[in-house]
């Protein structure tokens, strides 16, 4: 039997009236066998994530306050969770070994993953699944780096004496000592792709509160077209401009096995969501598949007459930058200059110091910086066997009076970054989405 690996977020099991649609979802399927879960998040307008209760826990504890008023709705979350589901998940034993461990002087890190902890044994508890830790299975090294390897082997183990599990999502441990360690946030996204790859799925399910991807941002196009199929590069893409409903590293364990990713809605669980996948098929033949941008960029344009005769000059200009802890976006260069797009918030008060060092070390003529520049992904892999697909977006631009600050493709030809000030960014995106996408009758 083909095995299914679902992903449920922090909505799907915030009370228990979404986990009750949990345990729907899976019973509809028997190749659904394990869950990865996250910790509840927002019941409503002005409710606290629980992982966020706990980040504040642990502040509570870094400054010697007294700990115990946040314990009480922290409990009690989870109580009413389970009072109304009827069931007995050893709470009070629960938080007896979680306060037991804070007097002790735990870690932050153990803190903050009891979100996912509870939360998993709750609800395996309530579907009657085994309970698998992912403490001791999801594994890093002592720079809190993936071990790939050994992460697929220690889930594959423990994966094939369980028929049916319950795991948390979010974190694992380090491997020389043992001590939790964590994922960034939306992390649970990758735990669920790490589970999917060891048990040899047939497909990974990121179950959360919208039916997949949009062809670009609602808050920004009107009723914008849903994205059936994405390829994985093609998310990367779009996920790297901001537009992703799942943490964008889960897209690799998946993509190692050619598992596809399906983003399925816990609350409207019809829909047939997204499909990621290796697959270069594009059934509606649409030219592009998404676009997405950000609006707060910095460019810092160096010019220096015969720039291209002088040996590493570019090598000279991104160590500045490296040494700064900083990382680029896009590099436009010409004979005589070269440019850095950076986003603006990973300058902040770092840029007199990386311009100072341009001067010292690489003696330019002339170094302007302008702010308040806006990137856009045009991404589509039908884009690299169609001609004018850049001429158009110029075109659909310069109709709408917007002046293109940038213009680059990709080498694989399936994405297109455009550069606009930042004011004009929204009308530019309306103004492309218009020229590929058909109106609606």
């Amino acid at each position: 039997m083909s095995v299914k690996v679902l992903k449920f977020g922090g909505s799907s099991v915030a009370d228990a009236s979404q986990i009750r649609k949990i345990r729907e979802i899976i019973e509809a399927d028997a190749e659904r066998r394990y869950v990865v879960v996250s910790a509840p998040g927002k019941r409503y307008s002005g409710d606290s994530k629980i992982t966020d209760l706990l980040i504040m826990l642990k502040a509570v504890i870094d400054n010697n306050i007294p700990y115990e008023p946040l314990l009480a709705p922290l409990k009690e979350r989870y109580t009413s969770i389970a009072d109304e589901l009827g069931i007995d998940a050893n709470l009070d034993e629960e938080f007896d070994v979680l306060r037991k461990n804070l007097k002790a002087g735990c870690s932050g890190n153990y803190i903050v993953s009891r979100g996912e902890y509870l939360s998993a044994r709750l609800i395996a508890a309530y579907l009657g699944y085994d309970f698998l830790d992912t403490k001791d299975l999801i594994l890093f090294d002592n720079k809190g780096r993936l071990l790939a390897d050994e992460t697929n082997a220690a889930l594959s183990a423990a994966l094939s004496e369980h028929e049916r599990a319950v795991l948390p999502g979010f974190y694992g441990s380090y491997a020389s000592s043992g001590d939790i360690c964590l994922f960034s946030r939306g992390g649970s996204d990758v735990t669920g792709s790490l589970v999917a790859r060891a048990a040899g799925a047939s497909v990974y399910e990121n179950w959360t509160d919208v039916s997949g991807m949009l062809m670009a941002d609602p808050r920004i196009v009107d009723n914008p077209l849903p994205i059936k199929n994405i390829s994985y590069i093609e998310l990367r893409e779009l996920s790297y401009m901001g537009a992703s409903v799942m943490h964008e590293d889960a897209v690799f364990p998946a993509r190692l096995s050619d598992i596809p990713i399906n983003i399925r809605n816990t609350n409207q669980p019809e829909d047939p969501g997204t499909v990621i996948s290796n697959s270069d098929d594009c059934e509606d033949g649409s030219v592009i598949s998404g676009i997405a941008g950000k609006p707060d960029f910095t460019v810092i344009s160096i010019y220096k007459n015969m720039m291209n005769n002088e040996v590493g000059f570019v090598r000279r200009a991104l160590a500045i930058v490296e040494d700064a802890g900083i990382s680029f976006d896009h590099i436009p260069t010409g004979i005589d200059s070269l440019s850095m797009v950076i986003a603006s918030s990973e300058l902040e008060d770092k840029l007199d110091d990386i311009l100072e060092a341009f001067r010292v070390q690489l003696k330019p003529d002339d170094i302007s910086v302008e702010n308040g520049i806006a990137l856009i992904a045009v991404v589509g892999r039908r884009m690299n066997r169609t001609v004018g697909v850049s001429a158009r977006i110029c075109a659909a631009l310069a109709a709408e009076g917007i002046n293109i600050r940038m213009l680059n493709q990709g080498t694989g030809e399936i994405n297109v970054i455009v550069g606009v000030e930042a004011p004009d960014f929204e009308k530019a995106v309306r103004a492309i989405y218009n020229e590929f996408v058909p109106a609606r009758s």
